[in-house]
C-alpha cells in the first residue's frame, strides 16, 4: 500500500501553524485523535482498578488495553509490559532491580552509541555493587557498533549488555538479533533500548531475542510515557523494591502508585492510528502495524536520501553518521558556524533543526563534538519533500 503522507498530515493540528519539524527524535507530533482520546478518558467515569463499578472497569479497560497495545506494536507478551513515567525512569529502576544479583568479577557492558539513559543507569547500578562496566566501542569509520566490538567485551562473567536500536543522534541500527545472538551464548541478558528504532521500522522484540525491550510513547505521536517488555516468567525471577501493601503480581509490581489510565488511553490511540497509516490488507491490528510501518520506513529511507544528498551538497558541511543501515536521522555541522546559532536562526525561519549532544554524550565525545554536539535533522511521518526544501533554503541563506 502506498505511503501518503498528505493523508497523514491531516491528522495534525500542529502541522497547521507552519512551522517545518525535523526535531522527531526528541519527541514527534501528535494527531487529533490521541489527545481525543485523552480528553474523552479523563472526563468519563474513572476510579482506581476493578470490575465492579462502570468508573472502575473503565480503569481496567485502560490499563489491559495499553499492555495489549504495546504488544501488538513490537511482538510481545502483553503480560509482561510494563508502564513507565519515561524511558529514563524504567531504565533506572530496572538497573537498580538487575543489579541486586550482580557483585564483584560480574560485568555489564555498555555502547559508546548508546543515549545516556542506557548508559549511565547501568553504570552506576554496577559501581553500587562493585561490578565491572566495559565498553563496546564505535567503529569511527563506520560509525557502527560491530558484532564484533560487542563480543570482544563479552565473557563468562557478562551479566547484561544494554545496546541502543538505533543511535538517537547518527542514526546508526545496530544489527540487534546477531548481538543478541552473542550475548545469550554467553548467559547474559540482553537490554534493548529502541526508543529511537520504533517509530521508524516494524519491530519483533521475539525475533531480535531482546530480554528487554521498551521505547517512549512521545517520540511515537504519543502521550510522555513509556513501556518496557519482558517476558512474564523474566519479570517474576526480579525482586524489585515496592510499597509492602503493594502487589506482588507481574507487572503491576513494577509500577508504582495509580496508573495515569488517560495517558495509557492516549497510547492505545497512537497504536491504533499507526495500524491505519498504510494497513494494506492486514486484518489484524499487529498486521496492520507491521504494514504500515513497512510502508513508512520504505518512505522514509528514500526522504531521508533526499535530505542527505541536499545537505551534503552545502558548503563547509560535516556530515557524522555513516552507517549502512540507518534510522532517517542526521548529524552535521558547518565549518565557522556555530551549531548552536543555527539553530536559534532556523527557528526564526520556522523551521525546527535543534543542535545538541542530545544525551548521547559519548558519542559527541567520539565523534570530537565534545559536549556541545552538532545540528540534528529527524524525519517523521509527517515530513515532506517540502518540509527539507525549506531546510535547505534556510540553511543556504545562513552559511553564505
Amino acid at each position: 500500500m502506498t505511503y501518503d503522507v498528505n493523508k497523514i498530515r491531516s491528522h495534525f493540528p500542529s502541522l497547521n501553524t507552519g512551522l517545518a519539524y525535523f526535531d522527531g527524535p526528541g519527541g514527534s507530533q501528535v494527531p487529533l485523535v490521541v489527545g481525543a482520546a485523552i480528553a474523552n478518558a479523563i472526563t468519563k467515569p474513572i476510579s482506581n482498578r476493578n470490575v465492579n463499578t462502570e468508573s472502575e472497569k473503565n480503569a481496567e479497560e485502560y490499563v489491559l488495553g495499553f499492555r495489549q497495545a504495546v504488544g501488538d506494536l513490537i511482538d510481545v507478551d502483553p503480560r509482561g509490559v510494563v508502564y513507565g513515567r519515561s524511558w529514563t525512569q524504567l531504565t533506572y529502576d530496572f538497573s537498580r532491580t538487575l543489579a541486586k544479583n550482580w557483585g564483584p568479577g560480574d560485568e555489564v557492558v555498555v555502547s559508546r552509541l548508546d543515549h545516556d539513559s542506557n548508559v549511565r543507569p547501568w553504570i552506576q547500578a554496577a559501581e553500587a555493587v562493585g561490578a565491572t562496566v566495559r565498553w563496546a566501542e564505535l567503529d569511527l569509520a563506520t560509525t557502527e557498533i560491530t558484532v564484533a566490538a560487542v563480543e570482544s567485551v563479552l565473557s563468562s562473567k557478562t551479566k547484561l549488555v544494554a545496546i541502543t536500536g538505533a543511535g538517537n543522534t547518527i542514526g546508526t541500527r545496530p544489527d540487534l538479533k546477531a548481538i543478541g545472538a552473542a550475548v545469550h551464548k554467553v548467559g547474559a541478558l540482553f537490554y534493548v533500548d529502541g526508543v529511537h528504532l520504533t517509530p521508524h521500522a516494524a519491530i519483533s522484540a521475539k525475533d531480535i531475542g531482546a530480554d528487554f525491550f521498551g521505547f517512549s510513547f512521545y517520540k511515537l505521536m504519543g502521550p510522555h510515557c513509556a513501556a518496557l517488555a519482558a517476558s512474564p516468567a523474566l519479570l517474576e525471577t526480579l525482586n524489585n523494591d515496592k510499597l509492602l501493601p503493594a502487589t506482588n503480581v507481574v507487572p503491576e509490581r513494577f509500577e508504582f502508585g495509580t496508573l495515569p489510565y488517560e495517558l495509557m488511553a492516549g497510547c492505545i490511540a497512537a497504536v491504533n492510528f499507526i495500524a491505519e497509516m498504510a494497513p494494506g490488507n492486514g486484518t489484524t491490528r499487529r498486521e496492520k502495524i507491521v504494514n504500515s510501518m513497512n510502508a513508512l520506513e520504505k518512505y522514509e529511507d528514500e526522504l531521508l536520501e533526499y535530505l542527505e544528498s541536499s545537505v551534503a551538497a552545502l558548503p563547509g558541511v560535516t556530515l557524522y553518521g555513516h552507517a549502512k543501515h540507518r534510522t532517517p536521522t542526521i548529524y552535521f555541522s558547518f565549518a565557522g558556524h556555530n551549531s548552536a546559532d543555527i539553530y536559534k536562526a532556523m527557528a526564526l525561519k520556522s523551521v525546527t533543526l535543534p543542535a545538541s549532544n542530545f544525551y548521547a554524550l559519548e558519542v559527541s565525545r567520539a565523534l570530537g563534538l565534545g559536549d556541545i554536539g552538532a545540528l540534528r535533522a529527524g524525519l517523521a511521518p509527517y515530513s515532506t519533500r517540502d518540509d527539507v526544501d525549506r531546510l535547505i533554503a534556510g540553511l543556504k541563506e545562513l552559511i553564505a
